[in-house]
């Protein structure tokens, strides 16, 4: 529990991943979703690193020590939506009910093609929002991830829908490659979503309330909103069981203005106003957080300040 959450080894491997996919694929959802439990099971006895983070979170979100049941329960969410993610892909969202809040918010920030920024969290499913592309295709999505950090994973993905593959922006490359790339979407007046609810080895962070306890936030994400200066909005994919999600749109300024007098002040106060939106649909879906590592304990740079150079800061992913 004391390491980064980057020093855990990606859980399965190609062959496992593939085995999935191809049960998925071949037999249909509802079969497929049998093999949850011996998946769950496995990755309970065989991952208590994992198991722990889940206990210390779930404690953290129900105000009460949880059953093993529901740390099991946790896991298995997280299955569930990883084999989700595979018919995402495949099939879109057709063979879904999705739900959505803040849809006239977010087209109506579109629509001057600026582009948009979409900040996310390890909360739920950010597959779902591929549900966007098939209903505005003519609007393209482009998001941040860490390509060498799952690369397992990735090379699944990239296998079910190329055309996402070659639309992801790599957060393994340097600060100035993604600062650029995510410019130029902007630019074309796609959206760009990133993940900001996990920090990076090294990267600078702040601490703010989150569950009772102040927790570590990256400050990159914030710093790459503001150097873009297009508007910005929160989404949460929550899952609701069975088939159904929740895609959740959440606006938080048409600009980001970071005041270099101001710096600590201007981030503190974003952090908080994100890590309180998280906290509140957590709450909602206490199984749909997966950051199964000791999360307020990571404290690697939580830096006072983040200087000009911080533009140019990796993101989490």
């Amino acid at each position: 529990m004391s390491g980064h959450w980057q020093s855990r080894p990606e859980g399965g491997g190609r062959f496992a991943l593939w085995l999935i996919r191809s049960i998925a694929l071949v037999f249909g959802r509802r079969f497929a979703r049998l093999f949850l439990y011996p998946i769950t099971a496995y990755f309970y006895l065989r991952r208590p690193p994992e198991r722990l983070a889940s206990r210390q979170y779930l404690a953290r979100v129900l105000g009460r020590e949880p059953t093993r049941r529901e740390v099991f329960d946790h896991l298995w969410c997280f299955a569930a939506i990883t084999l989700d993610r595979v018919y995402l892909l495949a099939r879109g969202a057709d063979d879904f009910a999705i739900e959505t809040e803040g849809l006239e918010q977010l087209d109506a920030r579109l629509a001057d093609g600026r582009g948009l920024l979409l900040i996310g969290s390890h909360l739920g499913s950010f597959e779902a929002l591929r549900a966007l592309s098939t209903r505005r295709p003519e609007i393209a999505l482009r998001v941040v991830l860490d390509k060498q950090k799952t690369p397992a994973m990735t090379a699944l993905l990239e296998a079910l829908a190329p055309e996402i593959g070659a639309g992801v922006i790599d957060a393994s490359q340097d600060g100035t490659s993604i600062t650029l790339a995510m410019a130029e979407a902007c630019q074309c007046g796609a959206m760009v979503a990133l993940l900001a609810d996990r920090g990076r080895e090294h990267e600078t962070l702040r601490h703010v309330p989150f569950l009772g306890r102040p927790a570590p936030f990256p400050v990159g994400p914030w710093l790459l909103a503001h150097a873009l200066q297009v508007p910005v909005m929160l989404c949460f994919g929550l899952y609701l069981g069975d088939n159904r999600y929740r895609l959740v749109f959440e606006p938080v300024a048409e600009r980001i203005v970071i005041p270099r007098a101001e710096r600590a002040a201007a981030l503190d106060a974003l952090i908080a106003h994100y890590a309180a939106r998280l906290e509140h649909h957590a709450r909602l879906a206490p199984t749909n957080w997966f950051n199964f590592y000791d999360f307020w304990q990571q404290d690697l740079r939580a830096g006072a300040d983040a200087g000009p150079a911080g533009v140019g800061q990796r993101v989490g992913a």
